[in-house]
Formats: C-alpha cells, structure tokens, sequence
C-alpha cells in the first residue's frame, strides 16, 4: 500500500502547500503592508497623560482623621468586631465588651481575663492608643491573645472608634 511512489506524492504535496503558503505571504506583505511603515510618525496628539505626574497624597494623620471621622462609615467596619466584642456594657465575648473603651483604664473590665500583654496599669484608651492598637495589635501587645490582622487605612480606624463611642 505505501510505496516509494505514494510517499513521494505525499512529501511533493507537502512541499506545494508550504510554497502556496510562502508565496501567499509574500504577496499579501507586498500588497498590504505600506512601503513606509518604519518611517517616523507624520504627527503626535497629546493626551497630556504621560506629562502629568501624579504628587503622592500625603497620609492623614490620626489627629486630621479624627477631627473628620464619620461614625456612620465607622458602623460598617463594626462588623468585623462585633463576632468578639459586643457595645453593651457588661456583655463579654471572646473580647471584653467596648462600652465606654475611650477613656476607659486598658486591661480593667469586670469578668474578662485579659492576656498577660494588656496589663497596663494606669494607662488609659486614647483615640491614639486605639488607633494604633486596631492598626495591629500584635504590634503593639505582643503576646496578645487577640488575632486580629489590625486596619491599616487611618481614616478606617478614625471612623470605626468614633462609631464605637457614639454607641455609648
């Protein structure tokens, strides 16, 4: 069935097709690509977006952040503590409950066992010491039990303590 002859055919048919193809390729190169077409641009618009130069914006400090904060915004990041802390007083979770936390004496709360790290006696919950405790608490308490990742836009954390003292 396959001799010298039907091989022959097959390798000659190959070899026709591939010479069409080249030829066909060569000739729509020639017709269709402009003799011009590596030769500089006639005109430029500008867009003026590779001129502008974006200024980097400038973060907010937490004392900008808190004189704008929105407790209404700071009520959907509540979410994301309330399945450990409840706003009620007296109502402990896994977290000791957040009523009345600004101001309130850290590591001082009837009926929660506080981890070892937030036994600081005398100190007091500032909006700062909030702010930088809910950016990352394992940062600034090591060793504490809380395993929350923290918050890092500031304005975030402005608004999520102001939503926790207007529910007061």
């Amino acid at each position: 069935m396959f001799d010298t002859m039907v091989i022959t055919k097959a390798v000659a048919a190959f070899c026709g097709a591939l010479l069409v193809f080249l030829l066909g390729n060569w000739a729509s190169t020639a017709i269709y690509v402009p003799g011009n077409a590596n030769a500089p641009q006639a005109f430029i618009i500008d867009t003026g977006s590779d001129d502008v130069v974006a200024e980097p914006v400038a973060e907010l400090t937490f004392d900008e952040a808190w004189e704008v904060a929105d407790a209404s915004a700071g009520s959907r990041l509540w979410s994301q503590c309330r399945a450990c802390h409840a706003l009620e007083d007296g109502r402990n979770g896994v977290g000791p409950h957040l009523y009345g936390v600004v101001d309130r004496e850290i590591g001082v709360v009837d009926g929660f066992n506080y981890s070892g790290a937030l036994n600081q006696a005398g100190e007091a919950w500032t909006p700062e010491i909030l702010s930088a405790f809910i950016e990352n608490p394992n940062a600034i308490t090591p060793g504490t039990s809380m395993s929350f990742r923290g918050i890092s836009s500031v304005q975030d954390r402005a608004n999520l303590i102001a939503y926790i003292e207007s529910e007061r």
